[in-house]
């Protein structure tokens, strides 16, 4: 009798783990986020930098502090291998960082008011919907300088560089969200003649934004 107890309680233990094996077998297993594919979203958040201004023969440069807003959109495509993410970015923004030069009228304003890059990303997913990657690439913008209170000006839109670095995390299947920091070179370019003299303008500036992403 104790043999059949025994046997029985063995056989229920086995059956008992069998059905458990087959209800874990069983349970969905989330799938892991896949970056491939395109993408399109919006952006805001702010530049600062030094903008630079040299006048014809003159050794000095007159450097002013610029800050301000910028804001606009962005599309680009992910390719995903393993853990590598490759991809490509544009994006267009509007903008209003500017310095001045002020005792106590204004003597000289520079301001940025759009640029735009064209960049390559690669990325590193350390964890599943996670991302961190660098990039890099072509910078174009238009940027004005008056002097005297506004009594000449002069504009420019000019090619340069960008290089920077981010991170991104899939809230879901089709939305992220990212932060993002930009080191943008437009170079130089003279802006006002004044009587046989230029003025020349250095542009540079960082960017610092979050951004919101929806991935088709």
């Amino acid at each position: 009798m104790k043999s059949i107890l025994l046997a029985t309680a063995i056989l229920a233990g086995l059956a008992g783990a069998a059905h458990a094996a087959d209800v874990l077998q069983e349970a969905p297993v989330a799938a892991s986020f896949d970056w491939t594919g395109a993408y399109i979203g919006v952006n805001a958040g702010g530049g600062f930098g030094t903008f630079k201004h040299t006048a014809t023969g003159s050794p000095v440069s007159i450097d002013v502090s610029a800050s301000g807003f910028q804001g606009g959109v962005q599309a680009g495509y992910n390719w995903q291998s393993g853990q590598v993410v490759y991809g490509v970015e544009t994006d267009f923004q509007a903008a209003d960082i500017k310095g001045d030069l002020s005792f106590p009228v204004t003597l000289l304003e520079t301001k940025v008011d759009w640029f735009g890059t064209l960049r390559a990303r690669i990325g590193y997913t350390p964890v599943d919907r996670f991302m961190i990657y660098g990039t890099g690439g072509l910078a174009y913008g238009h940027f004005e300088t008056a002097i005297n209170n506004g009594s000449l000006s002069g504009s420019k839109t000019k090619a340069g560089w960008t290089l920077g670095a981010g991170a991104e995390y899939a809230i879901n299947t089709n939305w992220t969200i990212k932060s993002e920091y930009l080191y943008t070179d437009l170079g130089k370019a003279d802006v006002i003649n004044l009587g046989g003299n230029t003025l020349t303008d250095k542009i540079a500036f960082h960017t610092v934004r979050v951004g919101l992403n929806y991935k088709f």
